[in-house]
């Protein structure tokens, strides 16, 4: 079947009891005598530590847990240790690393699988399982230039389906829409499968096309196996939102339930649920899910979420009590998101300015350019926001946030109709916006 996926258009043994990856990593870094560089930027901070520290000694430093995954690393560990030719048990440790990562939504262990492929290039240059497992690190903790150069010599050097799979996501981050499509339709031309499929949906849906991504996506949930739990998990709760802006809130809620099968404790389904359950103006039934979400995860989306339910469901305090340690973290967890929640409130103008304008010089991807034209509105440079929001419709995209934005800064501008299309095209999928979001749009639709 032929499918097109764009529609047209060694070991530190003395350290004892469990450390988090973060407290590990600062605490070699200490030893290291590496403590008093606080003025260095954070790139040479990483280069000085890596000329200071082997990776095999971080990556090969205990960190003691009673879970599965965390005795499987332990268990890989002692392999790399003791094994003559250890890079296969380095491999093994490092993608034990990424799915700790994602059981317990601490990235710290993305470095931690980055220095297990360090360790691995220091024994064995040029390997393409090395070059796989630090691409996926890098873009994992967002280094995208690092992770795009990675990407670039792993498909030149091997170019399998997983090779072009990580090219592709870098280059979507980056903002590269055209190139990316092209390696994830060679993905998908060599194998068509639950990886593929999906990218392959994200695209379509990218580009306008709801009911390609639909179609798609459900092609990747078929191939959804316990063996790719994780990747399974996130197909279900990926579709759970293209149902839920498609309307149809029940096949929504049945593509949660299916996540959620997959990993009971999976944050993206619930966070989904809690929407669908918003969308239907049951603010009471969706703070349950939401606060597990935000629990598990804390990143600001999920907290941000989890704030407006409370909000309309009249649990003012408690709203402000999520809200609180959303500003404590936000900026650091994830600025985007962070600076499109103060940019909403109308808060802070200058910061989430500052945080916006950082993370377009590394993620060019529409929704940075959204992130920025939101933020500079509310600093009051509105022809700015305008030129901003312009670039983040360029592709196409069906995004009631987007729109909704778009939508507001065409009616500071007084520009009537085209402020009164973009709202429009908001409200027909308002259900993707959030409580606070949506009393806004009411708002401006009302007054034009």
């Amino acid at each position: 079947m032929m499918i097109m996926i764009h529609s047209g258009k060694g070991a530190a043994a003395w350290i004892k009891g469990y450390l988090t990856p973060l407290l590990l990593f600062l605490l070699i870094f200490e030893l290291a005598g590496c403590g008093d560089r606080a003025g260095l930027p954070a790139e040479a901070k990483r280069n000085e530590l890596s000329l200071t520290i082997e990776p095999c000694l971080i990556a090969l430093a205990p960190l003691n847990g009673g879970s599965l995954i965390d005795k499987e690393i332990a268990d890989w560990q002692q392999r790399s240790r003791e094994q003559e030719d250890r890079s296969s048990a380095l491999e093994r440790l490092g993608w034990a690393f990424v799915e700790k990562a994602r059981e317990s939504y601490d990235a710290g262990f993305y470095r931690l699988a980055e220095q297990s492929a360090l360790c691995m290039e220091s024994k064995g240059p040029g390997s393409a399982e090395a070059l796989l497992l630090r691409g996926h690190a890098l873009h994992s903790m967002h280094r995208f230039q690092e992770a795009e150069t990675v990407a670039r010599d792993l498909v030149k050097q091997r170019g399998i389906p997983f090779d072009l799979g990580l090219l592709g996501d870098v280059l979507m981050d980056e903002g590269k829409f055209d190139e990316a499509v092209a390696a994830y339709q060679k993905m998908v031309d060599m194998r068509p499968d639950l990886q593929s499929y999906s990218r392959a949906a994200h695209t379509r849906w990218l580009s306008g096309d709801l009911n390609g991504a639909i179609a798609l996506m459900r092609l990747a949930s078929n191939s959804a196996s316990r063996s790719e739990s994780d990747s399974s998990a996130w197909v279900y709760a990926r579709l759970a939102l293209y149902e839920l802006q498609a309307g149809n809130l029940r096949e929504a809620d049945a593509a949660c339930t299916a996540a959620l099968e997959f990993r009971n404790d999976y944050a993206p389904a619930l966070l989904a649920r809690g929407r669908i359950l918003l969308a239907q103006d049951k603010a009471i039934e969706a703070i349950e899910p939401l606060k597990k979400a935000a629990e598990l995860d804390r990143l600001p989306e999920y907290q941000w979420t989890l704030a407006d339910a409370l909000r309309a469901a009249g649990k003012e305090e408690e709203s402000r009590t999520i809200e609180t340690e959303l500003v404590q973290k936000g900026a650091v967890e994830d600025p985007r998101t962070y600076a499109l929640f103060l940019a909403t409130r109308g808060e802070q103008a200058e910061m989430a300015l500052a945080l916006a304008t950082d993370e377009i010089k590394k993620r060019g991807d529409i929704f940075s350019h959204d992130a920025l034209a939101w933020t500079l509105l509310n600093a009051g440079r509105t022809e700015e926001a305008h030129a901003e929001i312009t670039k983040a419709l360029v592709i196409g995209t069906k995004d009631a946030r987007i729109f909704f934005h778009a939508g507001v800064i065409a009616a500071k501008l007084g520009r009537r109709d085209e402020a009164k299309r973009r709202l429009d095209q908001a409200k027909a999928i308002q259900q993707m916006l959030l409580p606070g979001e949506r009393e806004i749009l009411t708002h401006y639709l009302a007054a034009l």
